[in-house]
């Protein structure tokens, strides 16, 4: 029997052998068990769980923006109002879920695990490239639970320190990725949001401006999406948004991420369909 740590003051074995720098690796060898990859699935049906819906990114000229709503639902309830669905994964990137909600959060904080263990053993952090591949792998080890229609379909952004960028990547239940250019919005109100960055994206964004912009997508995907939540004044929620730069991960405050969605509210007084895509 494996001795108890806390009775003989020593850590198991398994943490003193050498091995892969991943911590997944590091599961599937000693607990694999505690793998989402490796639970057992339903014996059938589909499971009514919480979904988290809409998350948008954006790059502009420094960096990248990415939010999500608050809103996850259960068929045709809302199940939470206020939920958090942007995440850093580490000091230079940050993930958004979308999909099965239990089963995103926990892909998450083992994506952060992984990307943390990597730093310790190899000293250095792991490519924004490689994050992205190590994402792209949790994912497909969760393809037995998607086609239980428990999926999970994330949203990764991050600064790129060789490109000196904000990058985006997408993926798809398989585990494929793929990286957008410019914006990108993923979950049930992906379609709409996608829609209004199309119409009002430019190259030369400020940061100010490229917040704003993944809010008044926000704003549409609720108007035209059930699912997706939009600002709500009375319970003071409003969108999670996060800047990545040189500088780092950044969230921004309550306060800061009301003004930009009173902002807006505002301008929708005069504009309900939101403000129209500048003449060329």
């Amino acid at each position: 029997m494996e001795a108890n740590p806390r009775s003989t003051g020593r850590l198991p074995a398994a943490f003193l052998t050498p091995g892969s720098s991943s911590f997944m690796d590091f599961l599937a060898e000693h607990q694999p068990e505690l793998l989402p990859g490796k639970r057992q699935l339903p014996a059938q049906g589909v499971i009514e769980a919480p979904h988290g819906t809409t998350i948008v990114a954006a790059t502009f000229p420094g960096g990248v923006v990415l939010a999500g709503d608050r809103r996850a639902t259960m068929g045709n309830l809302i199940s939470q109002r206020d939920m958090e669905k942007v995440f850093p994964a580490d000091e230079y990137s940050a993930v958004g879920i979308a999909g099965t909600a239990g089963l995103a959060v926990e892909m998450v904080k083992l994506f952060q695990l992984e990307l943390e263990h990597f730093e310790k053993v190899e000293g250095v952090q792991l490519s924004l490239e490689g994050k992205a591949n190590r994402l792209s792998t949790m994912i497909r080890s969760n393809l037995g639970m998607a086609m239980q229609g428990l999926a999970v379909v994330p949203l990764f952004a991050g600064y790129d320190l060789d490109r000196e960028k904000g990058r985006i990547f997408s993926y798809d239940v398989t585990g494929g990725r793929f990286e957008e250019r410019a914006f990108a919005a993923t979950g049930s109100g992906s379609l709409f949001a996608r829609g209004a960055m199309k119409k009002l994206f430019r190259e030369d964004l400020s940061e100010e401006q490229a917040t704003t912009l993944v809010v008044q997508a926000l704003y549409d995907a609720a108007d035209d999406d059930s699912a997706t939540g939009g600002p709500d004044v009375a319970r003071r929620i409003y969108p999670l948004v996060t800047v990545i730069t040189e500088e780092g991960c950044r969230r921004l405050t309550d306060g800061e991420s009301s003004e930009i969605a009173r902002a807006v509210l505002e301008r929708r007084l005069e504009q309900p369909d939101g403000p129209s895509a500048a003449l060329l």
